[in-house]
C-alpha cells in the first residue's frame, strides 16, 4: 500500500561542501532572484558563506601554528553544518569541533552531515548556548514554508526579522530544549568560538566568562540582532582587539600571537598566514 502524498523539505544536495542534507525551504526572498538563507546559498551557488568559511578555517592553522595540535572549535548556532562540516575537514587529525543547534528539526540534518561527510572529530548537540545550564522554550516553524529557518530568534528579540512566516512565542507552541553556557562545558582548551544566536549572543558570552579568561579563544561574533557597542565592552574589558567584519565582529586576545598576523587594508580585514 503507498503512504499518503507528503510534501519533501530535506534533500540530499552535492554541494562544495560535500554531499549535504538542505531543506529546500530555506529561504526568504526579497526580491526577483535575490533571496537568503543556508539553503538558499547552496541551492543557488553550491556554497555558503564562502569568505567567512575560509576566514574561520584560516584562524584554526593559526592557533595550531601558535599553540600545537589538540585545536578545539566551538561552532554555536551551527544550523545544518557548514563550518562544523568545514571546519572538521580542515582539523583532521589535529583538532575537533562542537556544534551548537537549538532546532531539533534543523539538528537532524546537522548530524546527518557529519555522519554522510565522515567528520568524526566534530560533536554536535541539540542545544541552545546561553548564560547558565537549564532549559529554553523555543518556537517551532513551520519547516516545509519558505523561510530562512537560520534567521529564526529562538528567543524573541526587540529586533524581530521576519523570516518568511510568522512565529508564535505562545507558551502553547513553544518546545523545550536544554540549554547549556560554554563554562559548563569544562573544555581544557578552547581555541575558537563562533556565536551566530540570532540576537543571544550577549547571553553565551556571559556563560563563557570562566573560558574566556583561562583558554582566550579567537571569537566570531554577529551582531545584526545584539547591542553592537555591549559586545564590543565586554570583549575588550575582557582583554580583547576587536575588528568590524561585516555582520560580525572578531575578537583576539591581546595575548594572541594570531593578533599579530591582522591588518585592516581599506577597511577589510586581512589574515597573513
Amino acid at each position: 500500500m503507498l503512504t499518503p502524498p507528503r510534501p519533501i523539505a530535506f534533500i540530499l544536495a552535492s554541494s562544495n561542501h560535500g554531499t549535504m542534507i538542505v531543506n529546500r525551504n530555506d529561504y526568504r526572498l526579497i526580491g526577483e532572484n535575490r533571496g537568503y538563507g543556508v539553503g538558499f546559498q547552496i541551492l543557488n551557488n553550491s556554497v555558503f558563506d564562502a569568505t567567512e568559511v575560509n576566514f574561520a578555517m584560516a584562524l584554526l592553522t593559526c592557533r595550531r601554528k601558535h599553540f600545537g595540535d589538540g585545536v578545539i572549535a566551538i561552532d554555536g548556532g551551527a544550523n545544518i553544518g557548514v563550518h562544523t562540516i568545514e571546519w572538521a575537514r580542515h582539523m583532521h587529525n589535529w583538532g575537533e569541533v562542537i556544534g551548537f543547534e537549538a532546532q531539533e528539526v534543523v539538528f537532524y540534518a546537522l548530524a546527518g552531515n557529519v555522519a554522510i561527510n565522515n567528520c568524526l572529530n566534530a560533536r554536535v548537540k541539540l542545544a541552545a548556548l546561553g548564560e547558565a545550564c537549564g532549559e529554553l522554550a523555543i518556537p517551532q516553524p513551520n519547516y516545509f514554508q519558505a523561510s530562512s529557518f537560520g534567521s529564526l530568534e529562538i528567543r524573541q528579540n526587540a529586533k524581530y526579522e521576519f523570516i518568511g512566516q510568522e512565529i508564535s512565542y505562545k507558551d502553547e507552541s513553544m518546545q523545550k530544549i536544554p540549554m547549556v553556557s560554554i563554562d559548563s562545558l569544562n573544555l581544557n582548551r578552547i581555541d575558537f568560538i563562533k556565536i551566530d544566536v540570532e540576537g543571544m549572543e550577549i547571553e553565551v558570552l556571559n556563560g563563557a566568562k570562566t573560558t574566556l579568561n583561562k583558554s582566550k579563544p579567537i571569537m566570531l561574533n554577529e551582531i545584526i540582532k545584539s547591542d553592537r557597542a555591549e559586545l564590543e565592552k565586554f570583549v575588550t574589558d575582557n582583554g580583547y582587539s576587536v575588528f568590524a567584519m561585516g555582520i560580525n565582529l572578531l575578537a583576539i586576545h591581546e595575548s594572541d600571537p594570531t593578533l599579530q598576523q591582522i591588518s585592516v587594508v581599506n577597511n577589510q580585514v586581512m589574515l597573513t598566514l
